[in-house]
């Protein structure tokens, strides 16, 4: 997933301020109790303020603009979620805890990821030639292997070697440059033409038959050795493909510069009005941004051209 939200670090917190900020300055509920003292909502949040005060409202705000134009469905966050679940495997709690997430707060954090996401593509389009290509790119997908060193003569002795029948994750992790060959022995798992590898290695890869060792193909890594170990099609028809597809690809073609200048000015609309004097000012950048206008490509190239005339002095 495209991860686009705006200020990460801190969103795992940003909820629990939220959570603890209504009525504070009033609220004395004791939340622990304690021979050497008490601690209150109200101290929590005072704490909590004073350390991520302005990041965590900032984040707060966010959601509250975008959550008012742009609606995130229970079932949207739960197929993410779901996505997430299925990528990480058994790490996902681990990997999750390590951002200071519970399950509960990564949905938050999915939903508030969403909202922005339909935030930065409503204006941009695709066609359906591009959303048919792409389908074509993910609909067939291979399982392979490969052993990558630096030159061509290595890779022959490597080939010639699985030739006569050694372990390929042997010579994998004896000759192999790619760290991970010292633990995977150059399994790849499945993927397809969309994904992100090197486009030489791809083409060499969907070129070759199942359990035929390639000739070295040469890309951007070195040479490698591939050998397809199963071909298989995605279930999924283009009609069912079609939607995510559209979304993925206007995530791509996204201009995420634009993001801020966009919230910026829903904020400035929203007309907020913060009655915590500590909090004044956390929302002057953003505020600041829905006045700047963003950057066009006139403006990019005049900045390019200005500092190749710097560079060239």
């Amino acid at each position: 997933m495209k991860k686009t939200v705006l200020t990460l670090t801190l969103a795992a917190s940003v909820f629990a301020l939220g959570a603890c900020s209504n009525d504070s300055a009033t609220n004395s509920e004791v939340i622990a109790t304690s021979k050497v003292g008490d601690i209150t909502q109200n101290d929590l949040y005072e704490e909590m303020k004073t350390s991520i005060g302005d990041q965590a409202f900032q984040l707060l705000m966010i959601e509250k603009v975008l959550s008012s134009k742009y609606k995130v469905t229970e079932e949207e966050v739960n197929k993410q979620l779901e996505a997430d679940k299925e990528q990480y495997g058994d790490n996902f709690e681990a990997i999750i805890g390590q951002q200071g997430y519970t399950e509960a707060s990564y949905k938050k954090y999915l939903e508030l990821n969403l909202m922005q996401e339909k935030a930065l593509i409503e204006d941009v389009d695709v066609t359906e030639d591009e959303i048919k290509a792409e389908y074509e790119n993910i609909k067939n997908e291979i399982q392979a292997r490969h052993i990558v060193v630096e030159d061509e003569e290595t890779a022959k002795k490597v080939k010639a070697e699985l030739e006569s029948g050694k372990d390929f994750a042997e010579v994998a992790k004896e000759y192999s440059i790619e760290q991970a060959a010292q633990t995977t022995g150059g399994d790849l798992g499945w993927f397809n033409k969309a994904t992100n590898m090197d486009e030489k290695f791809l083409e060499g890869a969907f070129a070759l038959e199942k359990n035929v060792l390639s000739d070295p193909i040469l890309s951007s890594f070195g040479y490698h050795i591939i050998e397809v170990t199963d071909k298989r099609e995605i279930k999924e028809s283009y009609e069912d493909k079609k939607a995510e597809l559209e979304k993925q690809l206007k995530l791509e073609k996204a201009d995420t510069s634009a993001l801020l200048s966009k919230v910026a000015k829903m904020m400035k609309d929203a007309d907020i009005k913060i009655k915590d004097e500590d909090l004044k000012t956390a929302l002057d950048e953003f505020l600041a941004a829905a006045e700047t206008p963003a950057p066009t490509d006139a403006d990019t190239t005049t900045e390019d051209a200005d500092a190749s005339t710097e560079e060239s002095k």
